[in-house]
């Protein structure tokens, strides 16, 4: 090969965090049909993203990346003989600096329909079961309430389903709460339409917080539309940020509220694995061997790298991936993602009824260990508990997931549950 194209995404992501950028998919193709294709690579995605090179015969090439949100860029480019030639694929557009990062996922519009004078568009999906019309005049939620030390059973099923059914007379983060929460008066960022909220391993970012006791799952209680809802906080996830936005729009995505973190890798593969995109996310993750290493170090990266390698299937070996799964489930006893996991990688190769029996068990450990952090989590739990229909055990938590399925918006990564519980 005698030439080389080089290929960057331009957006402005401007925090520190992400200075390195971050990784999106994408193809370099030849425009005739033959010469050498780069199929399922990785663009950087930045301001200041130092270009991928990759080396192409001369000729007539088209550059594409896909975005998380499924946008897809795309630019002729003409490799010389001997010569570099750059592709920088333009991904500007968001309706906010603060807001690119959510724009990058899709969760928000670009700046063009969002600043628009026309109409809000119909979301894309109806899927989130939230009820009501979006429009134009919204009421800013007054606050969210951080429950950073949960009490054990709280994200239990049966705990969820109560405070997503019933109307206690006490406020839902109280309900929840083992330590005493921590009430967020003002969002990072707001136009008094979309509101950002932002966490750190410590908590949240513009509200500081007394030293506390931190639990191994954290929670936020927000209120879009007047209506509370119970979100999963995936934290800590190293040192990245974790992103809550509360969308009154509920436009592009039908969703009012979306949680994204800010890893460059795992961030973006999160969001094509959101929007079903498991080939993407898995270019990223690749055999998932890094997430999965990092069981002891951070089971929240292990579970999103192991859901992406059993979505695509695309590791085959088999004996490494069981032990991957059992350390996970072994060592993060406090979320089910890892029993949900190993459960049904035992129901998928179960040649036996021995076989079958230990999957089952499986199953009812992860339901019995709580709500999982993933609503992928929930999915297979239930798909899983599904093949025992004759089992009443089985029968009848799968009954109750799936009644929790019903207020959960089952599109968004992480799980979050719309309540008819008290905020305040």
């Amino acid at each position: 090969m005698s030439a080389t194209i080089s290929v960057s995404v331009i957006m402005p992501l401007y925090d520190a965090d992400l200075a390195d950028g971050a990784k999106v998919v994408g193809n370099i193709y030849p425009a005739g049909g033959t010469g050498a294709a780069h199929r399922n690579v990785l663009f950087p995605c930045g301001s200041s993203a130092t270009a991928a090179r990759y080396d192409v015969h001369a000729g007539h090439y088209i550059v594409s990346a896909t975005l998380p949100s499924g946008a897809v860029l795309s630019e002729d480019a003409e490799a010389q003989e001997g010569q570099e030639t750059r592709v920088a694929l333009d991904a500007s557009g968001s309706p906010y600096e603060t807001y690119a990062w959510q724009y990058l996922m899709g969760n928000i519009e670009p700046y063009s329909v969002y600043h628009g004078t026309g109409d809000i568009p119909v979301p894309r999906s109806s899927g989130s079961r939230i009820t009501g019309a979006p429009g134009r005049e919204f009421t800013a939620p007054a606050h969210a309430v951080w429950i950073g030390n949960p009490a054990r059973n709280s994200w239990s099923f049966a705990s969820m389903l109560a405070l997503a059914h019933d109307t206690p007379h006490k406020p839902m983060a109280d309900l929840m709460a083992e330590s005493p929460p921590c009430v967020i008066s003002r969002p990072d960022a707001t136009d008094e339409t979309c509101h950002l909220f932002r966490f750190g391993p410590d908590g949240p970012v513009s509200t500081p917080v007394d030293p506390l006791p931190h639990g191994p799952r954290q929670f936020l209680v927000v209120r879009p539309a007047a209506v509370p809802h119970i979100v999963t906080l995936p934290v800590p996830w190293d040192s990245a940020l974790i992103e809550v936005l509360v969308n009154d729009r509920r436009s592009p995505t039908g969703s009012p509220i979306s949680v994204t973190v800010r890893d460059n890798v795992l961030g973006p593969a999160l969001g094509y694995m959101a929007r079903g995109a498991l080939d993407a996310a898995a270019t990223l993750v690749k055999d998932a061997a890094f997430p999965l290493d990092a069981t002891t170090r951070n089971p929240l990266v292990a579970a999103a790298g192991a859901y992406v390698l059993m979505g695509t299937e695309l590791s085959n070996r088999t004996r490494r991936r069981n032990s991957w799964l059992s350390n996970l489930r072994d060592r993060a006893d406090w979320m089910s993602d890892g029993s949900v996991l190993w459960a049904v990688q035992q129901l998928r190769q179960a040649r036996t009824d021995a076989e079958l029996r230990r999957a089952r068990d499986g199953l009812i450990e992860a339901y019995d260990r709580g709500v999982p952090i993933y609503t992928l989590g929930l999915s297979h739990l239930m798909d899983g508990l599904s093949e025992f229909p004759d089992d009443r055990e089985c029968a009848r938590r799968l009954d109750q997931a799936r009644r929790l399925s019903w207020r959960v918006d089952m599109r968004e990564p992480f799980v979050i549950v719309r309540s008819r519980g008290r905020l305040e």
